[in-house]
């Protein structure tokens, strides 16, 4: 399990406990975090769970698949060095206290 916090681009922050294989953005989806729409329903199809992940604990991260790299290349929002997809982050122990921001749009 991990404690995760998505901040929203309102700037509201909201911790959740993720168990372990859950992706952030079933976190998201699921405790009603606005800014994840995850229209594809994590099937790295649609980069609608677009999120930046600080910067310091990238290295906690698995790489990203070419899949994620090649969608990434379609989010609303802009592309930075730590966006990601929330859909291919799983949840583990490694991650506990992990800090993502969300774009001001998905769309």
């Amino acid at each position: 399990m991990a404690n995760i916090t998505y901040v929203e681009a309102s700037g509201q922050s909201t911790s959740v406990n993720l168990n372990d294989g859950w992706s952030l953005m079933q976190g998201a989806t699921a405790n009603g975090i606005d800014g994840i729409l995850g229209e594809c329903g994590g099937s790295c199809a649609c980069a609608t769970c677009h999120c930046y992940v600080q910067e310091d604990r990238l290295g906690d991260l698995p790489a990203a698949s070419d899949n994620e790299l090649a969608m990434l290349d379609n989010v609303a929002a802009e592309r930075r060095p730590n966006s990601r997809l929330a859909c291919q982050i799983k949840a583990t122990a490694a991650l506990e206290g992990l800090i993502v921001h969300l774009p001001e749009t998905q769309e």
